[in-house]
């Protein structure tokens, strides 16, 4: 069974372009012009798999909606804004959504957050990451490959494991720490590339799909590319 998406937004033209988008990725796809709409669908519809919410939209906006739909629910939540600032983005996260987009957005960044949403999702329900070729077991911080058991320390663990739910995105040293270290983390940023030394070293087969971009940080190119 698709999985399915809620797509809140106002803007007819922009609802059905992403409507789209999501249906050509093999998504199932609900729609709703308002907030109000938005929550009476949530209350309804128990399997969603992820929200995507405007923030500029009558009756509720994105943010009030966001917090209501959190009393209700933890499902994955991404925020959609016309305004690309950092604030808004830090404001969104404390109400409950777990990323942000700015309009217009790139087709291609847009579905690769919204496939690392929903696979973050999934790994957290289970315990564990099952990608084409190989799985994650975070019980023991592992990666089975074939025939062949590596063991991870938890922060490499946990490393592999934020480079493939961002799939394709670049992600810089900033990013990663943030990610992975946490916001409070105070020391050398070049930590990140250490630990990705040590990760490739331990992965040797899926290594190569650790890349390094030249000035702009890491990326995961994903499965069998």
């Amino acid at each position: 069974m698709n999985k399915k998406i809620l797509y809140v937004d106002d803007e007819a033209n922009y609802r059905k372009l992403v409507k789209r988008f999501l249906e050509i990725e093999g998504y199932d796809v609900l729609t709703a012009c308002d907030g109000e709409e938005a929550l009476n669908i949530a209350c309804h519809e128990p399997n969603l798999s992820l929200i995507i919410l405007d923030v500029m939209m009558p009756v509720l906006d994105g943010w009030e909606t966001c917090r209501e739909i959190r009393k209700i629910s933890q499902v994955p939540i991404l925020m959609l804004t016309a305004l690309d600032d950092v604030n808004d983005e830090v404001f969104g996260i404390e109400n409950g959504a777990d990323d942000y987009i700015a309009k217009p957005f790139a087709n291609k960044l847009f579905i690769a957050r919204v496939n690392a949403l929903i696979r973050r999702d999934a790994r957290n329900k289970i315990g564990k990451l099952q990608t084409e070729d190989f799985e994650m077991d975070e019980t023991i911080y592992s990666v089975t490959f074939g025939d062949e058991l590596i063991r991870l320390t938890p922060k490499e663990y946990v490393l592999f494991e934020f480079l493939i739910v961002n799939k394709n995105f670049v992600l810089s040293r900033d990013k990663i720490l943030n990610g992975v270290w946490g916001f409070d983390y105070y020391g050398d940023p070049r930590t990140v590339d250490t630990h990705i030394k040590s990760l490739r070293s331990k992965l040797k087969t899926l290594a190569p799909r650790i890349v390094t971009v030249r000035n702009r940080g890491y990326c995961y190119r994903g499965d069998s590319e």
